[in-house]
């Protein structure tokens, strides 16, 4: 049985992130937030049936697909950065941190598109309320994780924090899986969360300085049937992307 998530209100969104570390939104309050119709957002389906597999799965699976792209958020100005590699230190990704990851890009339409634009503007606009108004470094990964395989692991590092100051996590689909349950837990003690997102582009936003996330495996809901999660995880981090030092 799945667990429904814990909804926020729009107007107390930046409340529940100082108060709790973690807010969830329904698809409805993120088009609102940005300003945009839902439509805009999910005209942009057809991209994660063209996401080349990820290669640097340590585990040695074949589960995760992802594009990725890399953005500067100033104000309401959005800038595409180049083509860059993604990288996180060990402490924050045991399994793979330490290395360069270069992930195809996302298209160059989807920088250009309003909504996309909007969307980012309207996330760093939640990001400078939780730290202050300032410049944000913005990474985007679209995610599919199937079941071809029998299980797919969303989050194959378990339990972890991504190094930056904000990070959103948007459900874009579920197609005949179980499983994939999100959790949610105070980085300084014992308190956690546990639910399912259910509804495409009801969005998990996390304070990554106070809460640590992972979400469980998926399987396919019918033994031998192709299931499959599609995810969109926008990070916000101050001061610069991470990188080699």
């Amino acid at each position: 049985m799945n667990l429904s998530p814990p909804l926020t209100a729009l107007p107390d969104l930046p409340q529940q992130l100082q108060a709790a570390g973690y807010a969830v939104i329904d698809a409805a309050s993120l088009a609102r937030r940005a300003g945009q119709p839902l439509a805009a957002f999910t005209a942009w389906q057809p991209l994660w049936d063209d996401l080349p597999p990820d290669r640097h799965l340590k585990d040695g699976g074949r589960y995760r697909h992802r594009r990725h792209g890399s953005y500067i958020v100033d104000g309401s100005r959005v800038d595409t950065v180049p083509h860059r590699a993604h990288w996180q230190p060990v402490s924050y990704n045991a399994l793979h941190g330490g290395i360069e990851r270069w992930f195809e890009p996302l298209p160059a339409s989807l920088a250009a598109d309003p909504a996309w634009q909007a969307l980012l503007v309207a996330l760093a606009g939640e990001a400078s309320a939780l730290r202050g108004a300032q410049r944000w470094y913005v990474e985007a990964h679209a995610f599919r994780i199937d079941t071809a395989g029998g299980i797919g692991r969303p989050t194959p590092e378990g339990a972890h924090r991504d190094g930056v100051d904000l990070v959103a996590v948007a459900l874009v689909a579920r197609h005949r899986i179980k499983g994939g349950e999100t959790r949610v837990f105070d980085a300084r003690g014992p308190q956690g969360m546990r639910f399912t997102l259910a509804e495409p582009w009801s969005t998990l936003l996390l304070d990554d300085e106070r809460v640590i996330h992972e979400s469980t495996p998926i399987q396919p809901l019918v033994d031998g049937e192709e299931g499959h999660r599609d995810t969109l995880v926008l990070t916000f981090r101050r001061g610069g992307f991470q990188d080699p030092t």
